[in-house]
């Protein structure tokens, strides 16, 4: 077989719908209810009525089970062609990045030539299933014979409530992301200040984004919503002074303004190659340069460079050198803010000389950000963190930022859990 060229691939467009804290406006709202609504939305956007795609490639981390086949049932709701092929990814927080890698990976072979990548998550939906004892019993009580043995096996149901309730918690360790990352923050001698100022700009900036309009065609509202309500307008330092710890004890410095809140909703990213977005009328945003996932040993390593939402430190070091750039040859950085504690490690890391030397194997740190170029249209902890539609979201923004600006080029950065990250190189189309 003779090699196929690459094909470049764009981002065309994005939609989501608002964010909303949990148990708050879309209590009565679904996985798919939300992936639905933010596909329909893409679709009238971009006049995909009836439209075979190559691919819909998308998911959500808290699933019930019968969310086992989400995006395709989400696309049946849709105007999408039902003979559009769907695939469910997850990779925690990553999730919506990785779709995004998915569908890119795909195009650049010529396997198709279009595609959305998709995600959305609700915690306000949770999957709280039986637990083990109570889901055993119920399994022999429905496997019975007869009804006598029916009896029997029931008159042995638990006396008390017996549910598996989901947890935020690493598996191996126990801590939920915020206590491990207190951890982390404390080694890199993490500030308060530095962390609430973090979260003060992802304020102001998202505020300033709606009010410039810059939403407009990215949002579809939903749900009586027509901007996240996780944004705090008027928000002041002092205000976000005056909040207690929430993670790292008495004397910790993640608060509930410094780290993300639990968070529903759904977002989308259009995608193809050049010939399709001719035939179509659409005129790219982005283009897709390159992608890099990591892991790490959060189980066992050093917390300070194998944190759990370490991952990133490693993957951007690894974009850089397969693509001979610098940290600082970028316009834009959108670094998931899944708490502030996180953003200051990963910067501190890539300045730390040692570090550098040590763990990327380089002659010197990579260095400095600028930090006004830092998710300036808002990051997570303004908008909130729906675990599968963040990469989406991010995507789309920072797609719109390179539309609007010649010759520049982005860095995405995505944290997630479990130890696992994805990241991203973007340019302007």
């Amino acid at each position: 077989m003779s090699p196929r060229e690459l094909q470049d691939v764009y981002v065309l467009g994005g939609n989501r719908i608002p964010f909303a804290r949990s148990n708050g406006a879309y209590l009565g709202e679904t996985n798919q209810s939300m992936l639905t609504a933010a596909l329909n939305g893409l679709v009238d956007r971009y006049d995909l009525h009836e439209t075979r795609l190559g691919e819909v490639a998308g998911g959500a981390v808290v699933k019930l089970a019968r969310d086992h086949s989400l995006t395709r049932e989400s696309l049946l709701d849709t105007r999408l062609s039902r003979s559009t092929p769907t695939v469910d990814v997850q990779q925690q927080c990553a999730t919506g990045g990785q779709s995004v890698v998915h569908i890119a990976n795909k195009i650049a072979c010529g396997q198709i030539e279009s595609g959305v990548a998709c995600g959305a998550d609700t915690t306000s939906d949770p999957p709280i299933g039986f637990g083990p004892r109570l889901r055993n019993r119920l399994v022999r009580v429905n496997s019975a014979r007869s009804l006598p043995d029916r009896l029997r096996e029931a008159a042995q149901l638990p006396l008390s409530l017996d549910f598996d309730v989901p947890s935020p918690a690493e598996r191996r360790t126990g801590l939920a992301p915020g206590a491990a990352q207190a951890v982390t923050g404390a080694a890199w001698g993490v500030d308060r200040g530095e962390q609430d100022r973090i979260a003060l700009a992802s304020h102001r900036n998202l505020a300033q984004a709606y009010d410039d309009g810059f939403f407009d065609d990215l949002i579809t509202p939903f749900g009586g919503l027509t901007e996240d309500d996780n944004l705090r307008r008027g928000l002041t330092a002092e205000r976000v002074a005056a909040l207690s710890p929430c993670f790292g004890g008495p004397d910790g410095t993640m608060t509930a303004a410094n780290s993300t809140t639990l968070t529903d909703g759904a977002s989308s990213v259009l995608m193809g190659n050049a010939e399709w977005a001719q035939r179509r009328g659409l005129q790219p945003l982005a283009r897709v340069v390159d992608a890099q996932s990591w892991a790490v040993d959060y189980a066992d390593g050093d917390p300070k460079t194998q944190g759990v939402l370490m991952a990133p430190v490693y993957a951007v070091d690894e974009l850089l050198r397969r693509n001979e750039l610098a940290l600082q040859d970028f316009d834009f950085y959108e670094i998931h803010e899944a708490f502030a504690s996180q953003v200051v490690s990963t910067l501190a890391a890539w300045n730390d000389d040692e570090f550098c030397r040590t763990h990327l194997n380089r002659d010197q740190a990579l260095g400095e950000i600028d930090p006004t170029k830092l998710n300036v249209r808002g990051g997570s902890l303004a908008t909130g963190h729906p675990f599968g539609a963040t990469g989406g979201r991010i995507v789309a923004t920072v797609a719109k930022l390179l539309a609007g600006a010649p010759d520049s080029r982005a860095l995405v950065s995505i944290c997630a859990g479990s130890g696992m990250a994805v990241t991203m190189i973007l340019e302007s189309a």
